[in-house]
């Protein structure tokens, strides 16, 4: 049992040894304890090495049940991402008295007022919902203990920072402000003028997580027969992989490529409708397809559970982004493997990213379907 959840709850002592966890990641052991101190916090850490788990604990076990106040807020970008974390709260909360709420754009605002007419001790939400429901008055934010902001350096960018500040200048100045993303924010600052205070800054790098059970590999190819290599891998045994393309675009063309070679996908991005969204992600976790297109802006924060291969289909713009779409594999110390579809000199590239970040990379071909060694016959 880790040291600090002897004194948790005992629903979340529960959870936490039913789930497997043999020992706490560096980020959760890093934040934990600052968290529960109520220090202000701005945590780096690369994706799935559990970010989620390392805040939730702790401003869950700081809910006061017997008030019927609102006591934590998370932002996230996306709704897909609000709904992972949301999950994750019930999961955390069940047994307890906590009771919980999801609040996304797109969605029946009735439907969510009626909601918040149970009382939520914590919420989840998109920013612009968050704001317009305090703006309604049906968000009450002066009892907020603590805002949790998950993907930080995306929600202080400028799409959404004029709106976090504003929820944020909507609780009083003792609330607790942390931050939660895999690459670090432009401008730490930002927080400090939000909160008036200089937040405790927390960086894991990447040679501190069980990063090694991820191989990273590519396979030489001209781009016009990427769209082959796919169909190849679409049929593998027990692969389940996100593939990154570089826009909505070239994830239109490649689409339709694969299904007049009658290859079975599931695409993801920004213009798709929430139903379609929804039916993507259910047909790819649930099995029904093994390869799911996805660009950076609709997969950032994804977490599928059992995502074997990450592929990049189009070569990441830089090694940040290489690090956000390989993250959505061997996550929580997990078995994974990335796979770049690469010409000569996206290999040049790769391997400088491998020896930034302490990696190898190794070439790979398909054979009798299965990844194998370039040399070997």
């Amino acid at each position: 049992m880790i040291d600090y959840l002897g004194n948790f709850q005992s629903t979340i002592k529960n959870i936490w040894e039913k789930s497997g966890f043999q020992e706490e990641t560096a980020i959760q052991k890093a934040v934990v304890t600052p968290i529960l101190k109520g220090k202000d916090i701005i945590a780096h850490s690369p994706t799935g090495t559990g970010k989620t788990i390392a805040y939730l604990l702790p401003v869950l076990e700081k809910i006061q049940t017997d008030s019927k106040s609102l006591q934590v807020v998370v932002l996230a970008p996306s709704r897909e991402l609000v709904m992972q974390i949301f999950q994750e709260v019930q999961k955390w909360t069940a047994g307890t008295e906590i009771k919980a709420a999801s609040l996304v754009g797109g969605a029946n605002i009735k439907r969510q007022l009626d909601r918040l007419k149970d009382k939520p001790h914590i919420v989840v939400g998109t920013p612009g919902r968050i704001l317009e429901l305090i703006q309604m008055k049906k968000l009450k934010m002066h009892e907020v203990q603590a805002i949790v902001l998950d993907e930080g350096d995306q929600l202080l960018g400028n799409e959404h920072l004029n709106t976090v500040r504003t929820i944020v200048k909507s609780t009083l100045n003792d609330r607790q402000l942390l931050l939660f993303s895999a690459t670090p924010l432009q401008d730490d600052d930002q927080i400090a003028a939000m909160t008036g205070r200089k937040p405790e800054m927390v960086k894991i790098e990447r040679n501190e997580t069980a990063s090694s059970k991820v191989e990273h590999s590519y396979l030489l190819c001209e781009p016009r027969e990427r769209a082959k290599l796919l169909k190849k891998m679409a049929f593998m045994d027990g692969l389940k992989a996100l593939v990154f393309v570089r826009d909505v675009g070239n994830l239109a063309v490649l689409a339709e490529k694969l299904a007049y070679e009658q290859v079975p996908v599931a695409i993801l991005h920004s213009e798709l409708s929430k139903s379609e969204r929804e039916r993507s992600l259910r047909a790819f976790r649930e099995g029904e397809i093994h390869l799911l297109l996805a660009t950076d802006i609709a997969a950032r924060g994804l977490d599928i559970e059992g995502i074997t291969h990450v592929i990049h289909h189009d070569f990441p713009a830089d090694i940040d982004q290489y690090i956000h779409r390989s993250g959505r594999t061997g996550r929580m110390g997990a078995k994974g493997t990335i796979v770049s579809l690469v010409t000569p000199r996206d290999v040049r590239e790769l391997r400088k990213y491998g020896r930034q970040h302490g990696f190898d990379v190794q070439q790979r071909r398909i054979h009798a379907g299965k990844f194998v060694e370039a040399k070997q016959k």
